[in-house]
């Protein structure tokens, strides 16, 4: 028979920080920096609207450009 282990962290699945001593305030600035590594919010912000299929390819090829434009501008 095994042994249960009530020290260890189930395992959660997406986005969580815990909070330790009580610490409400910091908790919440390491999740907020966690959401903003993630890049969470412009995910969310770029599916809040339908986007053609045309409109993605010209998106992707506009952002295209603009690395060429500012990788030849740091060369230069």
């Amino acid at each position: 028979m095994r042994k249960k282990h009530y020290n260890k962290r189930p395992k959660e699945y997406g986005l969580f920080v815990y909070v330790e001593n009580n610490n409400v305030e910091k908790a919440i600035s390491r999740f907020k920096q966690k959401i903003k590594d993630s890049e969470l919010m412009l995910e969310i912000k770029r599916r809040s609207f339908y986007e053609k299929p045309s409109e993605k390819k010209r998106h992707i090829k506009n952002l295209a450009k603009l690395r060429a434009k500012y990788k030849k501008i740091k060369e230069d």
